[in-house]
């Protein structure tokens, strides 16, 4: 019990601190593929610089066992912050981590397929949150006004819904291994797509934006990510 309560800690700490990656987006003027790609990669040094202060090891046993997972739930973390910043561009903040939110939906809706009945309390609950999704989008006032924002929105919550789940179907492998990977894998998946698609060389690094960049990657994702999949395997 206690090693639960722990874990639905860590999980309302992770949730608290991803709330805010909205108004951090908001304030970086840099295209979000580059912001994703910056996210994953700051996210990925910072982990490993711990690993080694810290003096702990990889297990590379484990990360050979769960390798095709870890690449395939590696290159969808990026692609899933790809559509989640791109869905700030065109709705508000309020908007899009609202639509980002209901991924507990869609994983919810999924979870027969882990193994996990689906009730009708459970049925409920994804009810209530359908129609709140629909209400604070403010879709109904506005008709199509902000729409793509929230189409991306909802497409990056299903995105993290499938990530999730893939992460329940690792075996034996550390939630510290399992971000470091899925981290490096992103950024190597992203950079590709960032070098062809964005003019990288005329970008200004001033002093206000490359902070909201380490921040993004070292609290936003570095440490938020390690505690949110941490707590999944006890949840």
């Amino acid at each position: 019990m206690k090693s639960y309560n722990s874990d639905k800690l860590k999980l309302i700490i992770a949730l608290l601190i991803y709330g805010t990656i909205g108004v951090v987006r908001k304030n970086i003027p840099y295209p979000s593929s580059f912001i994703a790609f910056a996210r994953a990669a700051i996210g990925f040094l910072f982990l490993l610089c711990f690993r080694m202060i810290t003096h702990q090891k990889i297990d590379r046993t484990a990360v050979k066992r769960n390798l095709k997972t870890l690449l395939l739930s590696g290159a969808l973390l990026g692609f899933n912050w790809l559509l989640l910043f791109e869905a700030y561009n065109y709705t508000s903040v309020a908007v899009a981590t609202v639509c980002y939110y209901m991924s507990p939906v869609f994983l919810t809706l999924a979870s027969p397929l882990l193994g996990e009945r689906l009730t009708a309390r459970k049925l409920g609950c994804v009810a209530v949150a359908l129609l709140g999704m629909v209400l604070v989008s403010g879709v109904l006032e506005t008709g199509l006004y902000g729409l793509k924002g929230i189409i991306l929105g909802l497409v990056s919550a299903v995105t993290y819904a499938v990530i999730v789940m893939l992460n329940k179907t690792l075996k034996d492998i550390s939630a510290g291994d399992r971000t470091i990977m899925q981290l490096g894998i992103s950024s190597i998946v992203m950079l590709p797509y960032v070098l062809l698609t964005e003019n990288v060389a005329a970008l200004e690094f001033t002093f206000a934006p490359v902070m909201l960049l380490l921040v993004a990657g070292i609290i936003h994702t570095g440490f938020a990510y390690t505690l949110y999949f941490g707590s999944i395997a006890g949840i």
